[in-house]
């Protein structure tokens, strides 16, 4: 099993890239694989992340290899053009290594644009995919929620939403190991009456799919446990994300405050810190790592910009899951058998 990763993507890279590889190949049995085999493919320029493996203390040496990328797409340049330019940056490079069947997945915490652009230049769709989508995890009451698109497609038609809910329930089912995940599509109220042009269309094509699908949900339902796979555009979708990554933070942070305003707070708070640390777990978006980009003709994950160490090991170990339960198998059999559409896939 070869993982490539992005050593030059995120706020903090080569650094925490590394770390993490080194974390992940410690971790492999705890991944669900024995040392030899599992391999991360470090992707970048080789002095630094020679360098930074040097720092990294022990690992099984055998389990990391390096591919030199001279290249690297900054956060602020164009996805596509940077792409096009620069064909020998760690992103490109790595979305080619999936291209050639050389490794299984790919991760990046590097520019998500130009992710996704470097995917669809090296990968292509699957066939019948008018568009990826960025499916991501997010706590819910329950344990974990699906929200798709989470970023990938700003303008979206009836049609794509329609793909993205069959991609999110592959996720749900595959990965997650829901039975029969409850599908919804996010509004501004429960009722088929509330929503816009899109949201009407959408409900129409939903209800001609075998999917569980319970019809308009709103924002609080992502994590109040009343719905499994939240569908919607990638802009409202990213604006819900970080907002529900906010209010974690803000929990989080506040309980922290609280606790330590005096002393008898401060005494409950020591007695009840395995209670705070599991909760202070369970909405922490590092446990989930990365998100799969659906739609996309070889395995691409994109991870948080601001990932550190223990948030790229789990993105290998999501890689993994989604390799070892044929994620991408499955997704092609449901879109050929359900997300067909008149319409051709839209220009690469």
């Amino acid at each position: 099993m070869k993982i490539a990763l992005d050593a030059m993507g995120g706020d903090h890279a080569p650094r925490d890239p590394v770390q993490g590889a080194v974390l992940a190949v410690r971790d492999a049995e705890v991944l669900g694989l024995a040392n030899h085999d599992l391999e991360i493919v470090l992707v970048g320029r080789k002095e630094e992340v020679e360098k930074e493996l040097a720092e990294s203390g022990d690992y099984p040496k055998k389990s990391i290899s390096i591919v030199d990328a001279r290249e690297v797409v900054e956060m602020g340049e164009s996805p596509a053009h940077a792409c096009k330019q620069k064909r020998d940056s760690s992103i490109v490079r790595c979305a080619g290594l999936v291209k050639n069947g050389e490794v299984s997945a790919t991760i990046s915490a590097g520019n998500s644009g130009a992710a996704m652009a470097a995917a669809l230049m090296m990968c292509g769709r699957i066939d019948g995919v008018l568009r990826p989508a960025i499916v991501t995890m997010v706590p819910s009451i329950n344990g974990v929620s699906v929200l798709v698109d989470a970023g990938a497609n700003v303008d979206c038609k009836a049609k794509h939403l329609l793909q993205f809910a069959l991609m999110g329930d592959v996720l749900a089912r595959t990965v997650l190991n829901f039975k029969s995940p409850r599908v919804g599509l996010l509004s501004i109220g429960e009722e088929e009456t509330k929503g816009n042009e899109l949201v009407f269309e959408t409900q129409g094509l939903l209800k001609k799919v075998p999917l569980n699908y319970i019809g308009n949900v709103e924002g609080r339902d992502i994590v109040n446990g009343n719905c499994d796979v939240t569908v919607c555009d990638g802009f409202v979708g990213n604006v819900t994300l970080k907002a529900i990554e906010g209010v974690g933070e803000m929990v989080l942070q506040g309980l922290s405050r609280e606790i330590k305003s005096n002393l008898i707070t401060l005494i409950g708070g020591m007695i009840a810190r395995p209670a705070f640390n599991r909760f202070k777990k369970h909405v922490d978006w590092r446990e989930f790592g990365g998100a799969p980009l659906l739609g996309i003709d070889g395995l691409c994950l994109i991870s948080h910009g601001k990932s550190n160490a223990y948030a790229i090991k789990n993105a290998v170990r999501m890689a993994l899951r989604c390799v070892n339960k044929d994620m991408n198998g499955v997704l092609k059999k449901q879109i050929n058998d359900h997300g067909q559409v008149v319409d051709k896939p839209e220009s690469k």
